[in-house]
């Protein structure tokens, strides 16, 4: 069996668990084994051998290098490809095993030529090195054959040597059936193999996204981290030219002296360099995916990403985990605080700049009242951060005016699942979205704003007959793959949506079973269904009757689905009220309190879904606990020793309104650029104008900065101990991987200080004590501790106290006090803002791939800024033809609220009269263009419902889209793997052990 067919029985897939086992014997020891298992898994649990192609049951078998042949029943078999059966024999250690696992590696060496104490890649993780060592290889009969290709450094990011891949296929293997953006795949029937990108073509321009799964998986140094290139080996830096010299030293040591010689100066040189190359566990500080792996560093030089153990991602990461990290080094990061001086900033000293932001603060709260004062806590820091500042606000302020980023994206999910189901959290994990049978994403652009978690759906779609249906009114990488992909009219959503309700009472698609025993308010729910007939779902949503009709029954009749959305949804006026109508949807057709099934709102930041759970709410103390709960906040005074006020504060959106009613004097803002990220930002800088005390604290001098009064130099995640929780409510750890620079701080380290000015006595010495004080204060992390959650160990919330945590919510009935669900009717308001003959275009807006946001990170990693150096606006291909719009033309886009520039880019992606700008904001932030209406049961602004006119300028400047770039001209090979059976097929392939051996010579 070649491997497409290998690849569905053991790839690990949560819904093809196996319980029944067998018994085998290894080396004539009896083993059990599950009966679906590879038989190199269960070997590998007794003992090594050495398997150099296969990585992991998540890549599956490949069987490209033989170097696991054993002998099964007395015939040669490679041990990765082969699954256990009841009484099989199997012998590791006979002289034919031996014998064929070293004429394979003899071939391999035909390919790589052996330079371990020269080469950057010699730290341990070289699977030719450790099996050259573990094999006690000597010499070799197959010379060493450079391939007649030139090494490719086309990439920002990362190099491929031909000359130096032995060509195991798992790069390939990892591109088309882990990350399965299906670039890579290798040309067997050349006459030099090789991997080729798209075929054939150089990185550069491929359709390769730099996720850097393939330089992760490579078991030598054939793909390699440019940042690794003449950094991790103490000779590696040498020139070219010396270097070179240096590996023909090395090779003219082995026909003389044998490879033992080079293998124990490379085992101490090895050793040097883990004393001077750290590795430390992280957490992604980018999207909710919660990505976590190891970061190499060297004093401050960050030298490569591994991941391998973590719970959300395992091997895989995209661009941003995997190589945006150079903005932590960045010249432009704030060290030392920075203090106003009219128009300009001076350095300040720690002291002067804290003494004069408390003095101000205590002047203001005495002359005008705690509620004078709003803080606001960042989405991007840890929990341990944000939860003294929330306490912050409320145990030395003495005010609830306390509010996080995910008022801009996550609140109206999280108000819909509250209203339905009693948590606002996803209902399980990733696992369960990769092992669930139908995935409906509504208003999100997967693939590129949640990359990772894009991959476990790509995945599930094409290995395992997974469907895929996608909403969206833009042609995103999601909608291209989909089973069915559905263009509503914008601000629409909830409409067919309810529609979807009523067809499944309508049609016998209802689970009345479940409705009946965990559901409240199904009658009142139904009567309020009745408007939502297909035909006014056709005419309102624009999408024809057939489709709708056609979708309903995929998701009426999947034995399992999940529902992802994210803002496509939550930014509308109806946000809160189209995230109710998903849940609904999840409860008339029973898809809650299992496995595979519920609801999956998409969190956008780090920790985002952190930043609410730890009362960063004007409403709600950690674990959404009421403020005006008397008991819960006697608990709380208890606590902290103070008086709390029971009345509900202002969100961010409020308090731009307060400041510009005169009624909020001072803002305590850390790691938000508000200017960029909330909407309508004249009116935001216009209010931030009018304070008496704005004071920032962030890592980068951002827009937002401009205003303030004084700037406090925080510190990035590589730079301190916390946890981050991320869109499947896990918990993790990530630890300082370099020191703080400069002057800056650790978030929790400044507050504690503001704090402590102002009358507080927090003595917190370390993260983990803080932590420990929230999971006294909140049940829904009532069994966290650092102990816990060591190394990659983690946690799904809500936690017991005897650690017990909940992968998947609701098996045990719902987040209500009768653990029953509540359906929650909802009504159709059209959007408050559309196009018309002035405005005559839809602006839809979101992230890149490539960019978080509007780039205050990103835009400082010198890779991501070549690919991707300017935003643009899509226009589509009948918009530009009727309007003579090129690629590069100059544009003027206006809206009601305000204008920019920008050059246009023509795209089949957008539709008709939409467009689309990315919130990478290079030349003005998009939300000069974007208006103040909101969401009206959460304040979260309406970014999505935005109409503009667009002019053009004479100005034609080149097309935005660079040649580097994936969009520009890539295009995927897609494969079912590796295809070994063509490699197989070769008339210079044989299977080792087949024909007579060539004899290395290895000592006994």
């Amino acid at each position: 069996m070649g491997i497409s067919g290998l690849i569905e029985g053991y790839a690990e897939m949560p819904h093809r668990s196996t319980t029944s086992s067998v018994e085998l014997f290894i080396d004539g020891k009896m083993v059990a084994a599950g009966q679906d298992k590879l038989l190199l898994e269960v070997i590998l649990r007794e003992k090594e051998i050495p398997h150099i192609c296969y990585h992991s049951p998540l890549m599956g078998p490949i069987q490209t290098c033989d170097t696991c042949i054993v002998e099964v029943d007395g015939k040669l078999a490679r041990a990765c490809g082969t699954k256990v059966t009841a009484g099989m024999q199997v012998d590791t250690e006979s002289k034919r095993a031996k014998d064929a696992r070293a004429e394979a590696f003899d071939v391999i060496l035909g390919n790589h030529m052996l330079y371990c104490t020269v080469c950057d890649n010699n730290n341990e993780n070289c699977r030719v090195h450790n099996t050259a060592l573990e094999l006690n290889v000597q010499h070799q009969e197959h010379s060493f054959k450079p391939k007649p290709y030139e090494v490719d450094m086309s990439n920002p990011f990362y190099r491929y040597d031909p000359s130096q891949c032995i060509l195991c296929g798992q790069c390939v293997q990892a591109c088309q059936t882990v990350e399965v953006n299906e670039t890579l795949s290798i040309g067997w029937e050349l006459e030099h193999p090789r991997v080729l990108w798209d075929g054939g073509m150089q990185i550069a321009g491929s359709s390769c996204v730099s996720c850097g799964h393939c330089v992760t998986v490579c078991p030598c140094n054939a793909l390699m981290e440019k940042s690794m290139l003449g950094e991790a080996g103490f000779l590696t830096g040498l020139p070219k030219d010396a270097l070179n010299k240096m590996i023909d030293v090395v090779k003219a040591v082995e026909p003389e002296m044998g490879y033992g010689a080079i293998m124990q100066v490379s085992q101490v040189e090895s050793k040097m360099r883990e004393e001077r190359i750290k590795r430390t566990k992280t957490v992604c500080t980018y999207c909710g995916v919660g990505c976590s792996y190891d970061v190499w560093t060297k004093e401050r030089k960050i030298l490569k990403i591994e991941p391998l153990h973590g719970d959300a991602n395992q091997i895989s990461t995209c661009v941003k985990g995997k190589f945006g990290w150079d903005f932590v080094n960045h010249e432009d990061r704030l060290q030392k605080p920075l203090m106003r001086e009219g128009d300009t900033f001076r350095e300040a000293s720690w002291d002067e700049a804290l003494n004069f932001v408390t003095t101000k603060l205590s002047s203001i709260k005495q002359q005008y009242g705690p509620d004078s004062i709003g803080v606001i806590v960042s989405s991007k820091t840890t929990n341990e951060d944000g939860f003294l500042m929330q306490k912050f606000a409320r145990a030395v302020i003495g005010t609830n005016n306390v509010d996080n980023c995910s008022r801009y994206c996550q609140s109206p999910a999280t108000m819909g699942l509250f209203r339905t189901v009693g948590y606002g959290g996803d209902s399980g994990s990733i696992k369960d979205i990769g092992s669930s049978r139908l995935v409906v994403i509504i208003g999100a652009n997967t693939a590129e704003s949640h990359p990772v978690l894009a991959t476990r759906v790509k995945r599930a779609h094409k290995l395992f007959g997974q469907r895929l249906i996608v909403i969206d009114p833009r042609e995103n990488e999601m909608a291209e793959r989909a089973d069915i992909h559905v263009r509503p009219r914008p601000g629409t959503d909830l409409v067919w949506i309810s529609a979807m309700s009523r067809y499944m009472f309508d049609n016998g698609l209802a689970r009345l079973d479940f409705l009946d025993k965990w559901v409240h308010g199904v009658d009142e729910f139904r009567k309020s269904l009745e408007p939502f007939t297909m035909d006014y779902a056709s005419r309102t949503c624009e999408i024809p009757i057939e489709t709708l009709k056609r979708v309903a029954q995929e998701i009426g009749k999947s034995e399992s689905t999940c529902i992802l959305w994210a803002m496509g949804i939550t930014q509308h006026t109806s946000a809160s009220d189209e995230s109710t109508a998903i849940s609904n949807l999840l409860l008339v057709t029973g898809n809650y309190m299992r496995s595979g099934v519920g609801a999956y709102p998409l969190r956008g930041h780090n920790n985002v879904q952190g930043a609410s759970d730890i009362g960063a709410m004007p409403d709600r103390y950690p674990g959404y606990q009421f403020v005006n709960d008397p008991a819960i906040q006697e608990r709380y005074e208890k606590r902290w020793g103070v008086k709390l006020s029971p009345t509900r504060g202002l969100d961010n959106h409020q308090m731009v309104e307060a400041i510009h009613e005169g009624k909020l004097r001072a803002v305590y803002l850390s790691g938000e650029d508000m200017i960029s990220a909330d909407s309508n930002a004249n009116v935001v800088g216009a209010a931030f104008e009018k304070l008496d005390l704005f004071v920032v604290q962030d890592i980068f001098f951002s827009e937002t900065c401009r205003y303030a009064d004084v700037i406090l130099p925080g510190a990035p995640a590589l730079e301190k101990d916390g946890t981050f929780t991320n869109t499947e409510r896990r918990i993790q750890r990530l630890y300082q991987a370099i020191p703080e620079l400069g002057d800056c701080k650790a978030d929790w380290k400044i507050t504690q200080e503001i704090a402590n000015r102002m009358g507080a006595n927090w003595n917190y010495q370390h993260p983990s004590e803080i932590m420990d004080e929230l999971a006294s204060l909140s049940p829904l992390y009532a069994g966290v501790n650092y102990e816990r959650l060591e190394g990659y160990k983690t946690l799904q919330w809500p936690v017991a106290p005897d650690g017990t945590d909940e992968p998947i919510l609701y098996l045990n009935g719902f987040a209500f006090p009768d653990k029953k669900a509540r359906l929650f009717p909802v009504a159709f308001h059209e959007p408050d803002e559309k196009p018309d003959r002035d405005f005559d275009l839809f602006l839809n807006n979101g992230r890149l791939l490539e960019h978080f946001h509007e780039g205050n990170m990103t835009y400082r990693v010198n890779g991501i800024r070549e690919e991707t150096p300017e935003p643009f606006l899509e226009v589509s291909e009948d918009l530009a033809k009727e309007r003579g719009i090129e690629s590069g033309r100059w544009l003027r886009v206006t809206s009601r609220h305000g204008s920019l520039v920008i050059k246009a880019l023509v795209t089949k992606r957008v539709h008709g009269n939409q467009v689309f700008i990315p919130l990478l904001s290079r030349n003005g932030p998009i939300n000069v263009l974007t208006g103040s209406h909101a969401d009206r049961a959460t304040n979260t602004p309406a970014y999505k419902e935005t109409a503009v006119k667009i002019h053009l300028l004479p100005d034609m400047g080149s097309n935005p889209l660079k040649p580097l770039n994936f969009r520009y001209s890539g295009k995927p090979t897609p494969q079912p793997g590796v295809e070994v059976e063509r490699k197989w097929k070769r008339k210079d392939y044989h299977m080792p052990g087949t024909e007579p051996l060539v004899q290395i010579q290895i000592e006994k």
